[in-house]
């Protein structure tokens, strides 16, 4: 009877260099409620309350807010997602979702 010993696989050297990063940005509209865009946020993002109202003042007061900053495959699907969204149930002349765009990160 024969043993056969198996050496473990030798891990390969990963890059350090990341994907370069990508803002999420959400635009400011009137037909939006605080509490659509905090509820937003903490479902899409995962944002606490106070993050979202705080992000919501700043869309508000600014016109625009970086919600997320992550990989261009990830960002593309967050600004997908917010575009998804739906109208605000709150206002109802609201005939939809807000609107974001993506935009390379400044390092």
């Amino acid at each position: 009877m024969t043993s056969t010993t198996t050496r473990p696989a030798e891990k390969k050297k990963q890059k350090t260099e990341g994907m370069p990063p990508y803002n999420v940005v959400l635009l400011d509209d009137d037909e939006h409620s605080f509490e659509y865009v905090i509820y937003m946020l903490k479902k899409l993002f995962g944002h606490s309350l106070e993050k979202g109202y705080k992000m919501a003042i700043e869309v508000d007061t600014t016109g625009r807010v970086v919600v997320a900053t992550t990989h261009l495959e990830q960002a593309e699907l967050k600004r997908d997602q917010i575009h998804a969204f739906g109208p605000d149930p709150l206002i109802p002349r609201c005939k939809g979702s807000m609107s974001a765009v993506i935009e390379p990160a400044s390092g």
